[in-house]
């Protein structure tokens, strides 16, 4: 039996995922996935270290572990990411259902201008990839890690990288300009975008979700987490999307600034006299929903608070979230689907109310019932624009494009 691991490495978590693959008679090509385990160490460096572990028997019904069993599995919290990924490797290589590890799949946030598909990694591949930490400082480090890592454990299995910005690297020109002088556009300073892996998956599952006759030529999907970014796709392509050269831009997210003004960075440097690494701190680390509250990053806390500025925390995320919609449609030329996806974008209702709710000019109706249930479909029959909650699986993306390249290679 042979298997196909994925991590999805962030800046204080690991999440896994383990698939075995099924190979029919007809050939490799036909090969499918089955997910079979699944788990997270989180809160890593901090002392709130927890782990959880999940397995899917054949027809898919989930069953957590205990802790008891965790800890005599050896899958106990970790103080860090190494330590994360020596206990889960050695779980792996006891278990009694243990299959071959044909390849590792990772989550790579950025790839510059030269990575725009899955790749198999080499050392020189590695060092090219770190070259791109200042571009995405909370988690370009943290996906390379793990790969470096078992490079040196597992030098015989295939460490492959699956990449947030591959799926917008095909997105119009002007789309991707920044009016700089040509030197530095020509150097890279352009919008790469992010979140890629969730934006592919949805793009993937939309027709199987979609009505047959329902149109989806023109969507704008909404990643609303604790990273937030909305993408512009047409016909299954990357158009637009509000994150730009870094995870910075783009809309509010739990602690990161979003867009804005580019004076006011100058303003923050030359007349609050912040250094350039106070500057990062502060719109990466203590700005967003955070900032504005002064209460929590979390849009849980906040909407169950009855702080006023919690209140004026989730408005703000809220109108931001509705101009950017406007403004992803634009780039369409019209809308035919909005799609929520991610944590707050899968589970927060009063969210996605308010949202919708200042796109009502686009044509969207929200059916309220549906919306609070979480179902699959949240607008109104007569709708002119269809709103929809899709869950995302990042993991599932990064497993199947490194079995389409290990079938490739085959």
């Amino acid at each position: 039996m042979q298997e196909i691991l994925v991590l999805n490495s962030g800046s204080s978590s690991v999440k896994f995922a383990l698939y075995h693959i099924n190979t029919e008679e007809s050939g490799p090509s036909q090969r499918a996935l089955t997910l079979t385990y699944s788990g997270h160490f989180s809160g890593l460096a901090t002392s709130q270290c927890r782990v959880s572990l999940e397995y899917r028997e054949p027809g898919q019904n989930s069953h957590s572990y205990r802790l008891e069993t965790l800890e005599a599995l050896g899958l106990t919290p970790a103080m860090n990411h190494e330590d994360a990924i020596t206990k889960l490797m050695a779980w792996l290589a006891q278990r009694e259902d243990k299959g071959r590890l044909v390849a590792i799949g990772h989550r790579v946030v950025h790839g510059g201008q030269t990575y725009h598909e899955a790749v198999r990694l080499t050392a020189d591949d590695v060092a090219e990839l770190e070259k791109l930490s200042s571009l995405a400082p909370l988690h370009q480090s943290h996906g390379l890690a793990p790969i470096k890592l078992l490079m040196e454990q597992l030098p015989n299995v295939p460490q492959i990288a699956c990449f947030d910005t591959a799926f917008h690297a095909h997105q119009p020109w002007v789309a991707r300009q920044f009016a700089l002088p040509r030197e530095f556009t020509a150097k890279g300073l352009m919008r790469y975008g992010f979140h890629g892996l969730s934006y592919d998956y949805i793009q993937r599952t939309l027709p199987t979700v979609l009505p047959g006759d329902a149109p989806h030529s023109r969507v704008v999907v909404a990643h609303l987490g604790n990273g937030a970014s909305m993408c512009a796709i047409r016909d299954g392509i990357s158009v637009a999307s509000t994150m730009g050269f870094t995870a910075l831009d783009g809309l509010p997210m739990g602690t990161r600034s979003g867009a804005l003004d580019p004076g006011l960075v100058l303003h923050l440097i030359s007349h609050e006299k912040m250094s350039v690494d106070d500057v990062s701190t502060l719109l990466y680390k203590r700005s967003g929903l955070l900032g504005v509250s002064g209460i929590s990053s979390d849009m849980r806390e906040l909407l169950a608070s009855d702080a006023p500025e919690a209140e004026e925390a989730i408005e703000l995320y809220c109108y931001r979230a509705a101009r950017e919609i406007a403004s992803l449609a634009g780039a369409l030329g019209g809308l035919d689907q909005l799609v929520f996806t991610a944590g707050i974008g899968e589970h927060a209702a009063p969210v996605r109310a308010r949202i919708v709710a200042q796109c009502e000019w686009l044509g969207m109706q929200l059916d309220e019932i549906a919306n609070n249930r979480d179902a699959a479909c949240i607008s109104l029959p007569g709708s002119h624009v269809g709103v929809w909650i899709i869950p995302t699986d990042e993991e599932r993306v990064i497993a199947s494009d490194c079995l389409a390249l290990l079938n490739k290679a085959s």
